[in-house]
Formats: C-alpha cells, sequence, structure tokens
C-alpha cells in the first residue's frame, strides 16, 4: 500500500482517481443508458416549466384574454412527466450505488485474499476494514447521489443557458459574465478542499482502528483497569478527526457562500436590466418571467454544483485509498509456468541453507543458513527457547513468505517454481494461535476439506475429542460459535482445530503447539488422536512437552535462528547441551 502523501500534487489527490469507480460502474451499459436518458427527460422538462409560465402570461393572459385552459394542461403534462422521470432516474442511479459499491468491496476482497503475510504486517487489518466499510460509502453516496445531482445540474446549466440566449441574448451575455467570478474560487479553492478530504477518510479509519482494536482487546482492558485510559486515547483520536472535518467543513463553507453571493449578485443585477427593458417595451412580460423562472434554474444548478463539488474530492480521496488496495500487487504467487508436484504425494520437505529476516524486523535474522531434510513418513520435532526461528519454519514452508538465502523443496520441487495453491493443498496446518470464524462448527470443521460430508466431519470430532462438546451445543454442528469462537473455551478451540486438520487428511502436517491449550485428560486422548495421524505422513511438531517430543523419529534442536543440535531425545540428553537443560527446566515444573 502506498504511504500516505500530503503534497498537494499527490496523484492520490486528483479527481482522475474517480476512474477507478467509472470501470465498474461501466459494466453495466444498460443501467448507465436508462439513468442517463431519465436524467435527460427530468432536466428537459424541468426547463420546460418557465417556458410554460411564458405561454400562460404572454397568449393565455394576454393573447387569448384569460383562456389560460390549454396552457395550464400543457404545464400538468411537463409536471407528470418531471415526476415520472425523476422517479426512474433515481432508481437507476441508486442502483448503479449499490452494485458499483458491491464490486468493488468483492474486487478488493478478492485481491486482500492474494496478498502475502507480509503486506498486513505492514498495514494495519483494522484500517483496511476501515478502506472496504467508511471509504465504500463516501463512493456510494457519490455515485447514488451526487454523481446524479452533478449531471443533472450540469444539463439544466446548459440547457439553461441556451434558452436565456433564445429569450434575451443581451441578458444572457451579462449573466455570462459571472461565470469567470464563480469558478475562479473553485479551482483556488478545490486543491485544499482536496487535500483536508483525504485526510479526513484517514481519520475516520484511525477512528474505525482504534474502536477495533480496543473491542478485541476488551478483556485485557477490563482486567487491567484501563477503561479511562482507552476512552481518553479513543477521544483524542475523535478530536483528531473532528478537527480535520471543521477544517474542511470551513473551506467549503467559504467557497459555498462566495459562490452562491456571486451567483445571485450576478442573477438579480441582470434582473435589474431586465426589469428596465420590460418597462421601455423592448420585452414581453412572459418573457421576462420565463427569463427569471430558467435565471434562478441556471443560479441553482451551478451553486449545487459548488456544494457536490466537495463530495466528489471527498470520492477521489476513497476511490485513491481503494485503489491503493486494488492495486496492490501479492510478493507470493505462482509463476507464469508452475512447475507440477509430484503425484501421488510423498511428503518430502527439505531446507537448504535456508536463512530469512521478517519484513518488519530486518536487523534480526530469524533463520541463519538452517538446513535439514524430513523424509517421507517421519516425524520431526523442533524444540527451543522462545524467538529461535521454530514456528518460522512453518511459515516457510507453506510459502507464506520466500527465504532471502537458499530454498525450500516439497517432493523435490523448489517452492518458488510451483504454484502456492498446490503446495499448501498438501498441507495440514494446526497453529498455536487457533483460528475459529464466527460461522458455525461444520463450517468451522469443513475449512479443512470443504465438501467433507456429516459423517466425516463426526469421525474427525471424535479423532480429536472434541464431538462430546459438539454434540452439547444447542444447534449441534449448525451452532454459532460467536466472533473467534467466543463461545467456546480456550481447550474446545484447540480440538477443532486439530479436528479441522484431520479432516484435511494431507500429506504433510504441520504441528504448532498443538496440545498447548488442552488439560492433561484432553491432551493424553488428542495425543493419540495424533499419533495415529502422524502415522505413515510426515509431520514437523513444534512442542515443548515431552510427550510429543519422544515419539518424533528426530528432533531439531533451535537457538536464535540455526540448528544447533539434532538427534534423538535419548541422545539430545545424554549430550548435556541445550536440549537436555530444557529438559531439565520441564521435569523440574513438573516435579514442583
Amino acid at each position: 500500500m502506498a504511504k500516505k502523501n500530503d503534497s498537494p500534487e499527490a496523484p492520490a489527490r486528483k479527481i482522475g482517481e474517480l476512474a477507478m469507480i467509472w470501470r465498474f460502474a461501466r459494466a453495466y451499459p444498460g443501467r448507465i443508458a436508462a439513468a442517463a436518458g431519465a436524467l435527460v427527460v427530468a432536466a428537459a422538462a424541468t426547463l420546460a416549466i418557465p417556458g410554460g409560465f411564458r405561454l400562460v402570461i404572454d397568449k393565455g393572459f394576454i393573447a387569448s384574454r384569460g383562456d389560460v385552459g390549454p396552457y395550464f394542461r400543457y404545464l400538468l403534462i411537463i409536471v407528470l412527466v418531471l415526476a415520472l422521470a425523476t422517479a426512474l432516474r433515481f432508481y437507476f442511479v441508486s442502483w448503479l450505488g449499490e452494485r458499483v459499491v458491491a464490486d468493488i468491496r468483492v474486487a478488493v476482497q478478492k485481491n486482500l485474499l492474494r496478498l502475502a503475510p507480509r503486506f498486513f504486517e505492514e498495514n494495519r487489518p483494522s484500517e483496511i476494514a476501515s478502506r472496504l466499510t467508511a471509504d465504500t460509502a463516501v463512493i456510494e453516496q457519490v455515485v447514488g447521489t451526487t454523481v446524479s445531482v452533478a449531471l443533472r445540474n450540469i444539463v439544466l446549466a446548459i440547457g439553461g443557458v441556451i434558452y436565456l440566449f433564445a429569450i434575451a441574448p443581451k441578458l444572457a451575455g451579462m449573466l455570462l459574465l459571472g461565470i469567470p467570478l464563480v469558478m475562479l474560487p473553485v479551482i483556488f479553492m478545490g486543491r485544499r478542499l482536496r487535500n483536508l478530504s483525504k485526510s479526513t477518510q484517514d481519520r475516520i479509519a484511525d477512528v474505525g482502528a482504534t474502536v477495533s482494536e480496543t473491542l478485541r482487546a476488551m478483556k485485557i482492558v477490563q482486567g487491567f483497569g484501563q477503561e479511562a485510559r482507552e476512552a481518553e486515547r479513543f477521544a483524542e483520536v475523535v478530536g483528531e478527526g473532528f478537527l480535520t472535518a471543521r477544517r474542511r467543513i470551513r473551506v467549503r463553507a467559504v467557497m459555498t457562500a462566495i459562490i452562491i453571493g456571486l451567483i445571485f449578485g450576478s442573477i438579480t443585477m441582470v434582473m435589474w436590466q431586465g426589469a428596465v427593458d420590460v418597462a421601455a417595451g423592448r420585452l414581453s412580460g412572459g418573457s421576462i418571467a420565463a427569463f427569471i423562472l430558467t435565471g434562478g434554474l441556471v443560479a441553482g444548478a451551478f451553486g449545487a454544483l459548488a456544494e457536490v463539488y466537495g463530495d466528489i474530492v471527498r470520492a477521489a480521496g476513497a476511490a485513491a485509498r481503494l485503489s491503493e488496495l486494488l492495486s496492490a500487487e501479492p510478493e507470493i504467487r505462482a509463476p507464469a509456468h508452475p512447475v507440477a508436484l509430484p503425484q501421488p504425494p510423498r511428503g518430502l520437505l527439505e531446507f537448504d541453507h535456508v536463512g530469512f529476516r521478517y519484513p518488519t524486523r530486518p536487523d534480526v535474522s530469524a533463520l541463519d543458513d538452517v538446513s535439514f531434510t524430513v523424509q517421507p513418513g517421519e516425524v520431526v520435532a523442533v524444540v527451543g527457547p522462545s524467538g529461535a526461528g521454530k514456528s518460522t519454519i512453518l511459515q516457510l514452508a507453506q510459502r507464506f513468505y520466500d527465504p532471502e538465502s537458499g530454498v525450500i523443496r516439497l517432493d523435490g520441487v523448489a517452492l518458488p517454481d510451483a504454484d502456492p495453491g498446490d503446495v499448501r493443498a498438501r498441507l495440514a496446518v494446526v497453529p498455536q494461535d487457533t483460528v475459529i470464524f464466527g460461522a458455525s462448527a461444520r463450517d468451522n470443521l469443513r475449512y479443512g476439506r470443504w465438501d467433507a460430508d456429516d459423517d466425516d466431519i463426526w469421525a474427525a470430532a471424535e479423532a480429536a475429542n472434541a464431538a462430546a462438546f459438539l454434540r452439547a451445543l444447542p444447534d449441534g454442528l449448525d451452532s454459532f460459535l460467536g466472533e473467534a469462537g467466543a463461545r467456546l473455551s480456550g481447550g474446545q478451540r484447540q480440538r477443532l482445530a486439530i479436528a479441522r486438520a484431520l479432516l484435511r487428511d494431507a500429506p504433510l502436517l504441520l504441528l504448532d503447539e498443538a496440545t498447548s491449550a488442552l488439560d492433561a485428560e484432553s491432551e493424553k486422548l488428542v495425543q493419540d488422536a495424533l499419533d495415529r495421524l502422524m502415522k505413515g505422513r510426515t509431520t514437523i511438531v513444534i512442542a515443548h512437552r515431552l510427550a510429543t517430543v519422544r515419539a518424533a523419529d528426530r528432533i531439531l534442536v533451535m537457538d536464535q535462528g540455526r540448528i544447533v543440535e539434532q538427534g534423538t531425545h535419548a541422545s539430545l540428553t545424554a549430550q548435556e547441551g541445550l536440549y537436555a537443560r530444557l529438559a531439565r527446566l520441564q521435569f523440574q515444573d513438573v516435579t514442583a
């Protein structure tokens, strides 16, 4: 995502960003044509009303000596046409607004799903969510209302000016002299308003991010008694947003006052001259009445355009922010001609002199010249102190990142040469931080294999010791689990994640502290299930508990991003190295 740029010349500030909205809108040419047709008819009917009053006065009252019936019937027809055309314009334009916003949201979300984890480390997910809500709401208002108003008033202004010249060329010429005076403040103040509109959207995103962060951490906030501090922090963020909005409102108010003053001042001077012409007999009463009405419509149209300009520049800022998400390219992607992974899957994983640093921590080496091979069917445990690089191995195996040096191979194929989707299809993962979606239990389990039937789901749940609590839920597998699985305990969430991995039935299994949240009884049952699952499959286990480590065919001991020891539990214990020290500490904790 592009960094914030507050310079006036920044491309994100330009009205040209609205072209992004047009790219989505033009997918519906029929609706656009219908909306445009209704808009033109409505504008033409509006401009026909002053002509109707001109006929009533000049033909009805004067020429026909009071026979005004035919001319009022003409006016009534115009009004009916105006009502129908306005209703159709509202329907088609509102439909376009809703449809375009829906398409933009889907497109942005689709692109976000392609991006590597690095993008979400450098850009707050809560701010991204704000762009998908607050910014699209601005676009919805502009597409569904503002653009229609702007186009309607442009047609009224152009058609009205032409009609004014047809009625009284001299007065119309005088009126047009005021147009440059109206446009000057729009040009000079528009850039300032555009910058402030973009800043306002940024502050709205900050508000959304702060709310999201606080709500997610509500138990910590209340547990540490920081309610007052969080309220103060939120008030500061809202206050900054208010100050930015106030500056934008002030500029827009001044610009609106100047424009409307100039417009109606010009109208007043022109009407003065028109009254003189009527008194001198150079202009009929009906003509001056039509000129006044049309002039009012033209003045109102220019005034409305001045007001909607602010909304349009806000939409340009919102479009710019959404364009950044749409144009973001994934760092991890399939090559133009991906190498197919061999069939059948073997589960052979190789790390060959791999070095890696996280993008957000470029000064710290997460892995430093790491080499090892996990043979098909082998169970390898990875142990070490916190920050040693254990979880990084799993991140790279799933190709969430590419190493800075060295190469990682799955079944003999270098990961960058294969399609990431094909690589991940051969993996089943149980992460340390369990992810439960705000959906039903069935859908959470089916994330392992979406086409699984209920028999398969219950079999996986039984194997993970999750069936008992799932059956106890109010609606069984159809029970809603709450946001992030809020209706489950920590152990239940972990067992659900294990059942999901069991359902995946992949040749390569990645377990990151898979039993860390279980009590002793549940751990024994789940460990038995994992033992059955690991049999015949390549497995990498990150664990501190010796029950898993002892069962491993080989143990890799990591420290500061390097493999410092490897062997079996017995051989490593005898070496009196880092593993032996960690084992003694765990035994002391258990006996204590």
